[in-house]
């Protein structure tokens, strides 16, 4: 039985935070393997594996970011398809998103294995942790063909309004990561590399769940002439993705300036970082999802013209995120201490400095954490109309925020200074966001009342 939604009737709230409950359970357990992975490697590898996954991470999220970018803006022309009942067109799309999706995996693949060593080296990366780190990237950089394979399925099923097949398949993927991530690091002693072949392995069995799901849609029954190449459909897909690919390589490149700022106060402060930012998958675990279920609630009311469902469904999200956002700071605030110790295991006084460092950078993160979740409801909203550029600029301006704070900031108040440029970057982009979601809901509001007939007159 299908689980697709539509969303261009009923209740806004009931909507999108019944579509994004699953999402949010769904990202649960995809930050719990993640949290696994560095609690395993922390526990079983040392301090030292800890630091090698953090200097990886901002090079393994611009990659999977480039992928995952170009698939959510493939889902926006999707959803439009699917809620205009255009059920040819949206076979069409989906076919058309399939062949960029293959020409995405083979560039980044061959990219990705050729500057991970020379980006370790410009990152000023410890010398001790280097060697992990490159293991840890050229193992999930092989991998950029599974984590592009789940994201497609995944963004598919999520503009169809299905949010419950990609909870499902995170769930048996958070239970394979969990268990090949035992086997391979404590059971066969393979160190970091036993973490990242968990990863990867996990990602391709979600795919394939969420693949299955796709095939049992109705109107999904694909025919030969839905792959006919169409350049127009091509041309489309790809300058809806290429804003929000481009926006996640722009937000990559501002982490790895932060990356080599990091790594100048030695592999102790980069584990510290590498703790949190594990766990500050947990902090935006709402706001991704609401992201998600906003965009595709836009998406599918702008395909019907109902805006003023948008303006109320952004109302209704906002809302609700930013009540989610006061308990989840309140939680890690009071909790994440000892969250963080789960990660951290060697000396005694090493395990002290890095807590210390784990601990005020999540504190500051969860002080500004409902910029972030405002963040994400207008720029979801955004892209659901299918404005992808605006998006990229506040990503633009996400990195100026970030590298100005995290060059000047840490001169006058050292460590803090890379805990504060974090949240810099959300507000800047928030700014933006706001003033441009208004602007684009005024115009799109504008031009609806401009193709009205008019009235006859009265005799």
């Amino acid at each position: 039985m299908s689980n697709t939604k539509d969303m261009t009737v009923g209740s806004p709230a009931k909507l999108i935070f019944f579509f994004a409950l699953p999402l949010m359970l769904g990202n649960v357990f995809q930050q719990l393997y993640t949290m696994v992975d560095t609690a395993v490697v922390g526990q079983f590898v040392g301090v030292e594996g800890l630091a090698a996954l953090g200097a990886a991470d901002w090079m393994v999220y611009m990659i999977w970011g480039v992928a995952t970018g170009f698939t959510q803006g493939f889902s926006i022309l999707i959803s439009q398809r699917w809620g205009a009942a255009d059920h040819q067109g949206l076979r069409k799309s989906i076919a058309m998103s399939v062949y960029l999706c293959a020409g995405i995996v083979l560039i980044l693949s061959v990219v990705s294995q050729l500057i991970a060593y020379p980006a370790l080296r410009l990152l000023n990366t410890p010398e001790n942790i280097r060697a992990g780190a490159l293991t840890y990237m050229r193992i999930r950089f092989a991998g950029v063909i599974t984590i592009t394979f789940y994201n497609m399925c995944a963004s598919v099923l999520r503009a169809l309004g299905d949010s419950k097949t990609p909870l499902v398949a995170m769930i048996v993927s958070s239970g394979v990561n969990i268990a090949l991530d035992l086997l391979f690091v404590v059971g066969f002693h393979w160190g970091i590399a036993g973490a990242a072949v968990a990863t990867v392995t996990a990602e391709a069995c979600a795919g394939i769940l969420c693949l299955i799901a796709i095939r049992r849609v109705p109107v999904l029954r694909f025919r030969r002439e839905d792959w006919t190449p169409d350049r127009t459909v091509l041309g489309k897909l790809f300058l809806l993705g290429l804003p929000m690919s481009f926006q996640n390589i722009v937000i990559g490149g501002g982490g790895l300036v932060v990356q080599r700022v990091i790594n100048g106060f030695g592999f102790l402060f980069v584990a510290g970082i590498t703790a949190t930012n594990k766990l500050y998958g947990i902090l935006d675990v709402a706001a991704s999802s609401f992201g998600f279920s906003v965009a595709t609630f836009a998406g599918q009311n702008l395909g019907a013209n109902k805006l003023d469902r948008i303006r109320q469904g952004t109302r209704s999200a906002l809302k609700i995120c930013l009540g989610l956002s006061l308990v989840i700071s309140s939680a890690t605030i009071l909790l994440g201490r000892y969250v963080l110790r789960l990660f951290i295991s060697d000396s005694a006084a090493d395990v002290e400095a890095v807590l210390g460092y784990a601990y005020d950078f999540l504190f500051v993160m969860s002080v500004g954490l409902c910029f972030l979740y405002t963040l994400f409801v207008y720029r979801s909203a955004l892209q659901g109309m299918g404005d992808t550029f605006i998006p990229m600029v506040s990503g633009m301006l996400e990195l100026a925020a970030r590298i100005s704070c995290v060059l000047l900031l840490p001169r006058f108040v050292e460590e803090y200074g890379v805990y504060l440029s974090e949240v810099a970057a959300w507000f800047c982009a928030m700014v933006l966001l706001i003033a441009a979601y208004y602007w684009r809901i005024h115009r799109l509001s504008r031009k609806a009342a401009e193709a009205l007939p008019e009235a006859p007159a009265e005799e």
